[in-house]
């Protein structure tokens, strides 16, 4: 049984995701503007695996007999930069994300709370995922620096990114 600190921190949880999703959505959008459809797939799909993210906390905080309660989203930034500073502005997210679930799972630890502990080992190892593809993506971008060809070469390769939904043995 949830206990209404956690259910809050939960909630709280799901609001992130929620608008982790809307933002990526507008950074596809931004991308999808500028002619880098590779770009805008890229967030496409992180979009997808952020409401993926919200809707297994949705479903946890359900299954465990406790009420879900939304709360208004943010509205995102109206501009993003260059893809690296994107990338950059998505990594800091991201780690803002990172913190956000570690401070669940202390949370679960203070409150001997094994079964929120357990299931939120997925989204830490999740998390670890996330920040190295932002990594990646940050260390190309610094590579290719004002290359245009370059660029063209990994929006190409970023519009191969397709969304799969975790297992259900992930679930």
């Amino acid at each position: 049984m949830l206990s209404e600190k956690m259910i809050a921190a939960l909630n709280g949880q799901i609001n992130k995701e929620i608008y982790s999703a809307y933002l990526y959505m507008d950074m596809s959008a931004h991308c999808t503007y500028e002619g880098l459809d590779g770009f805008a797939n890229w967030f496409m799909v992180q979009y997808q695996e952020e409401m993926t993210h919200a809707m297994k906390i949705y479903d946890y905080v359900n299954d465990q007999g406790g009420k879900v309660v939304l709360e208004a989203i943010e509205k995102p930034p109206e501009s993003f930069g260059t893809p690296l500073e994107m990338f950059e502005a998505t990594l800091k997210h991201e780690q803002f994300i990172t913190k956000s679930i570690y401070d669940l799972v202390t949370l679960a630890n203070e409150e001997k709370d094994y079964a929120t502990q357990i299931f939120l080992q997925w989204f830490v190892t999740e998390q670890i995922e996330e920040e190295a593809n932002d990594n990646e993506l940050i260390a190309k971008l610094k590579l290719i620096g004002s290359d245009g060809n370059g660029l063209y070469m990994l929006d190409k390769e970023l519009l191969a990114r397709v969304f799969t939904p975790p297992a259900a043995s992930e679930e």
